[in-house]
Order: structure tokens, then sequence, then C-alpha cells
């Protein structure tokens, strides 16, 4: 198995995902931090509570309300306080480096975007990758926990390999191209849902079988 061929596989078994869902941008780079360490079915109530407040319409918009109140609106998500110190944190980086205006953000290269990214507080490599793909259509492979248990189940990368080698490996493996990447990480996710759990089930698996 190569990273190619598996991609290939899944995009067989299950076809195009249709994920990042989100209506901005903006959505996209609030739901980046809020999925960390939780599920996206409790990521999607957060959301739904920061658009009915207005939150959501624009970083001006948000940036008006306090951290206590972000916090309560995205408690679905678990761990709401840390979270709403992650988004505050989040909001004062775009004041500073574009005054809240992400058209702005967008015109840095990728390696400038994403440096300044990572020195936010919170955001780390993964949350950083997906907003760069997701948000700013940038070509950059997102690693997560699945990725790295499928790639090792199927003895692509070693057990313990670093998010920067797995993410190296891939993109050095595939074209530069958004929608590949995007589609790539959809499926991975997926099948990690699926099929590929800490106890896999690797019978009903559409890589079963598969060299």
């Amino acid at each position: 198995m190569n990273v190619r061929r598996l991609y290939d596989v899944l995009f067989a078994a299950y076809g195009p995902q249709y994920w990042w869902p989100a209506d901005t941008p903006f959505e996209v780079m609030i739901g980046a931090i809020l999925t960390q360490n939780t599920a996206w079915t409790n990521v999607e109530k957060a959301i739904e509570n920061l658009k009915s407040s207005g939150a959501l319409k624009s970083p001006s918009a948000m940036s008006r309300f306090s951290t206590k109140k972000i916090a309560r609106l995205i408690k679905p998500a678990g761990y709401y306080n840390v979270k709403a110190k992650r988004i505050h944190n989040f909001l004062a980086f775009l004041d500073r480096s574009c005054g809240l205006k992400l058209e702005r953000l967008s015109q840095k290269t990728t390696a400038e975007l994403r440096k300044s990214l990572l020195d936010v507080n919170g955001i780390g490599p993964e949350t950083a990758d997906s907003m760069l793909l997701y948000a700013f259509g940038r070509p950059v492979f997102v690693v997560d926990a699945y990725a790295k248990r499928v790639f090792s189940r199927h003895g692509m990368i070693r057990t313990g390999v670093s998010y920067e080698a797995v993410q190296e490996i891939c993109m050095n493996s595939l074209p530069a191209d958004v929608r590949l990447y995007n589609e790539y990480h959809a499926l991975i996710v997926r099948l990690g849902k699926d099929f590929c759990r800490p106890t896999p089930k690797c019978e009903l698996c559409p890589l079963a079988g598969t060299k």
C-alpha cells in the first residue's frame, strides 16, 4: 500500500465527502479550534449557538463578545473555557496581524501564514493546517490521529513518527492539489470512524485485501 493507492481505494469506496461544512472561511477557522479533542457532532452544536448569537458574522463581530460569553456559547464542544481562551488568542492575533480582515491575512505566503498561526497560543500543527487548507485554500496536507493510525497499520509509516514527517511523506507522494488534500483528509477521517478504530474492524474495511 502506498499513499496514492490508499486514496484511490477510499475514494472508490466512499466517494466525495463534501468536507469542511461551513458557510465562511472564518467559520472554518473557529471550527478548527472547537474540534480539538471532541467529536464533530459536538462542534456542530457549538457552531449553531455561535451563529444564533451573531458571533460568526465576522471576526469583528466575535471580537465584541467576552471570553466568558464565548465559553457559554461553545459549551457543547467541551473544554469550553480552554477553547474560549484559544479563540480569544486567535481573535487578538487577527486584530494585530490584519485588523480582523481575513482578506489581508490571505496575502501572506503559505509558509508565512503557517508560522503566524503556529505562534498563536492554542493552535498546533493540525489546527493551523486545517485553517490553511479549508479556509485559505492552500495545498497543505492535514495529519490527524486517524491518518497516523491508518498509515501505521498499513506499513506506510513507523509508529510514533512526527507530524511533520507524516506530512512530508504525503506531500511528496501527491501533487500539490487543494481538492485532493481536502478529500484525502475527509476520507481518512471517515475510515477512522467507521473501521480503523483503536479496536479495528479489518474484515469489513474497504482496504481489506488491498496492497
